[in-house]
């Protein structure tokens, strides 16, 4: 799998917007999906996996427990998927990983946690278009059908009922992507699409690592945090924006109000020593 450091502002957008172009269509339509981690150590794990336990076995249990006290806020004739993308989006434990069309959204993630600033941060990316021709045919040929590049909760309800039939169709793990409804200003804002594995014991990290050819990681150190914040802050891509409600504002107000600081064998980039205010 390509792993590269950024060096700079400059050639993080270089790393972040490699790949882009569609000389198809003639334009710049990234096939990549981005999530962003502030530790560049942390693996790439679902909520239900560090639920820890029997955790594959609970999934069903999770979901099941969520629709029924969940009632009076999404009606009983949506879809298995359109609830699963609600539960994961309040916080349930799923199988699910949230991941972004954005590259700004995701580098956002990699920084905005200043307690992590003596760490490397990390962007990854999967190419969804190419990992999508590993599909099963009945799901592949869907997509085709659509013209379309990721699923959406609708298209995934007319072919795969549930996370269990998921599991039947092919005997070697896949991975796709879908599109989660927009059920609020958050979903919107982050550019939202979920990842799935069709095994909810497998960690993602251990599906890259075989696939290689089509996902890569971008190491942004530790020392170029503050520099690359900042110029997101600038560009409007903070808390405020990704959370909105007042929430996200007190969130945002906290971390640009916050003194810079340098942690302890971390090199300064030289950039002032507090944040503008």
């Amino acid at each position: 799998m390509r792993i590269d450091i950024a060096e700079s502002w400059v050639h993080l957008q270089e790393l972040l917007f490699d790949g882009s172009w569609n000389e198809k269509i003639g334009r710049f339509r990234s096939p990549w999906a981005f999530r962003g981690l502030s530790n560049a150590g942390y693996p790439l794990e679902t909520t239900l996996i560090r639920l820890g336990g029997p955790f594959a076995e609970l999934e069903h249990h999770l979901l099941r427990n969520f629709m029924k006290y969940a009632h009076r806020d999404v009606v009983e004739r949506d879809s298995y998927w359109h609830w699963l993308s609600v539960a994961q989006h309040h916080g349930l434990p799923t199988r699910l990983l949230d991941w972004t069309h954005s590259p700004l959204v995701a580098t956002h993630f990699a920084t905005a946690n200043t307690e992590k600033y003596n760490l490397d941060g990390v962007v990854w990316c999967v190419n969804y278009e190419l990992g999508h021709r590993l599909l099963p045919d009945k799901i592949r040929q869907c997509l085709d059908r659509e013209g379309a590049n990721t699923l959406t909760t609708e298209l995934m309800a007319g072919i795969v009922k549930s996370m269990e039939e998921l599991d039947r169709v092919a005997e070697e793990p896949f991975l796709l992507f879908f599109e989660p409804p927009s059920m609020d200003d958050r979903i919107v804002n982050q550019f939202a699409l979920f990842s799935v594995l069709s095994d909810a014991s497998l960690g993602l990290d251990s599906w890259m690592a075989s696939h290689g050819d089509f996902c890569k990681k971008i190491v942004i150190p530790a020392a170029l945090k503050w520099e690359i914040r900042d110029k997101l802050d600038q560009s409007n891509i903070t808390e405020r924006v990704l959370f909105p409600g007042l929430d996200g504002l007190g969130r945002w107000l906290r971390r640009h109000y916050s003194p810079k600081t340098v942690p302890e064998g971390v090199k300064s980039t030289g950039i002032q020593d507090t944040v503008d205010m």
